[in-house]
C-alpha cells in the first residue's frame, strides 16, 4: 500500500534499500499493533474463550491447573498485526506475499475453528482427521500456486543440500513435497505450543533466520555469495515475515511466564505454516530442519512415543512431546522455555554457518 508513495518520497531507486526499510518498517509496525491490539484482544478473548485443562494425561492436567480459564486464541491479534502490517509496507503484487496472506488466513480459520470447537463444546477440537484434510486442502492449494510461480526461475523447483553444490530437481514432486514441508512444520509449532513463551520464542529465531535467508535469496549478489539459489521476488516475503517476527514479539510481551494469553491452534498452526513456506520459496527445506530444530525435536518426540507405546508397550519418555517430559521430571517450567530458546538461537546461527561451512 504504502510502496509507491516511499518509492516518491525517497525517490529511491535501489529497490534493495527500499526493502530493507520496509522489512524494517513491517516489523516495527507490527510489534506496535500487537502492543496496542494485546489488551483490548485479552479483554475480550476473556469474556469468551478461556483455557480448558483437559488433556490425555491427569498428571498433566494436574501440574497444569493453574493455567485454567487463561485467554486463549492470541494467535489472533498475532495474525491481525501481521497481516495490518504487510498490506500497509508489502507489495500485495508479489505472489510470495500473496501465498503468505493466503496460509496465515487459511491455517488461521482452521486453527481458530479447532479452538472454538475446543472451548465451546464438549469435544477436544477437532478430529486428527478433520484437521488433516484442512491443512490438506489448503496445502495442496498453495503447493500447486507455488509450483507454478517457482517453475518459473532457475533452480525454482530445485531441492538443495547444504552448500548448494548438490542438487535434486523435483519438478512435478515440488507439489507433494510442498504439501509436506507445510502440513510438518505447521503441526510442528502447534506441538510445540505447550508452555508460556515457549512456541513464540523460538519462533522468533527461526522467523528471523528465515527472513534474512529469504531477502538474501531474492538479492543475487548475496545468493551468489552464500550460494543459494536466487530467486527472484523471493525477496518481498521477507517483508511479510518481518512483520510476523515483530508481531509474535508483540504477543509474547503478554505471552511470557506467567502468560496473560494463549495463542491457541489460531496462531500455531499459521506461524509454522508460513515457516515452512518461507522454506519452500528460498528453497532452504532442509536448512529448515536445522534452523526449526526445536519443533523438529517436538514432532520427533511424539512418533516416538507413539511408535514405541504402540510397538513395545512402553514410552521412551515421561509424557510427550518433548517439553512435556521435563515438566513431568519436575524442571521448573521457566527453565525449559528458556533452554529451549537457547537451543533455538544456537540452531539457527547453526543453519547460517552451513551455508559457508559446505
Amino acid at each position: 500500500m504504502l510502496v509507491w508513495l516511499l518509492q516518491r518520497l525517497l525517490n529511491a531507486r535501489d529497490t534493495a534499500t527500499l526493502l530493507t526499510l520496509r522489512t524494517a518498517l513491517a516489523s516495527l509496525t507490527a510489534f506496535v499493533l500487537a502492543l496496542l491490539l494485546g489488551p483490548l484482544a485479552i479483554r475480550w478473548l476473556k469474556a469468551r474463550f478461556r483455557e480448558r485443562i483437559a488433556s490425555d494425561s491427569a498428571r498433566l492436567d494436574e501440574l497444569h491447573a493453574g493455567k485454567k480459564d487463561t485467554p486463549t486464541m492470541g494467535g489472533l491479534f498475532i495474525l491481525a498485526a501481521a497481516c495490518l502490517a504487510t498490506l500497509l509496507w508489502g507489495d500485495l503484487s508479489s505472489r510470495p506475499v500473496q501465498l503468505g496472506l493466503l496460509t496465515a488466513v487459511g491455517l488461521g480459520a482452521l486453527g481458530a475453528a479447532d479452538d472454538w470447537i475446543k472451548l465451546s463444546t464438549r469435544r477436544k477440537g477437532l478430529t486428527k482427521t478433520e484437521k488433516l484434510v484442512g491443512q490438506t486442502a489448503l496445502g495442496l492449494l498453495v503447493s500447486w500456486l507455488l509450483y507454478r510461480d517457482q517453475a518459473q526461475h532457475p533452480a525454482g523447483l530445485d531441492l538443495v543440500f547444504p552448500g548448494g553444490t548438490l542438487t535434486l530437481g523435483l519438478g512435478l514432486l515440488f507439489i507433494p513435497w510442498s504439501l509436506l514441508v507445510l502440513v510438518g512444520s505447521s503441526n510442528g509449532v502447534n506441538l510445540t505450543d505447550g508452555l508460556d513463551g515457549l512456541a513464540a520464542g523460538c519462533m522468533l529465531f527461526a522467523g528471523t533466520a528465515f527472513t534474512a535467508l529469504t531477502y538474501m535469496a531474492g538479492n543475487r549478489v548475496m545468493a551468489d555469495y552464500l550460494q543459494i539459489p536466487h530467486i527472484p521476488g523471493a525477496g518481498e516475503f521477507a517483508v511479510l515475515l518481518g512483520a510476523v517476527v515483530g508481531a509474535v514479539l508483540g504477543f509474547l510481551w503478554f505471552n511470557a511466564y506467567p502468560a496473560q494469553v494463549f495463542m491457541g491452534d489460531a496462531g500455531a498452526l499459521p506461524l509454522g505454516g508460513l515457516i515452512g513456506l518461507a522454506a519452500l520459496i528460498c528453497r532452504q527445506e532442509l536448512l529448515l530442519l536445522v534452523v526449526g530444530g526445536v519443533f523438529v525435536a517436538e514432532t520427533v518426540s511424539v512418533i516416538a512415543q507413539i511408535i514405541s507405546f504402540r510397538c513395545f508397550g512402553r514410552r521412551v519418555l515421561a509424557c510427550a512431546p518433548l517439553h512435556n517430559h521435563f515438566v513431568f521430571r519436575g524442571m521448573h517450567e521457566v527453565k525449559i522455555v528458556v533452554r529451549f530458546w537457547i537451543v533455538a538461537a544456537l540452531l539457527a546461527i547453526a543453519g547460517f554457518a552451513s551455508l559457508r561451512l559446505f
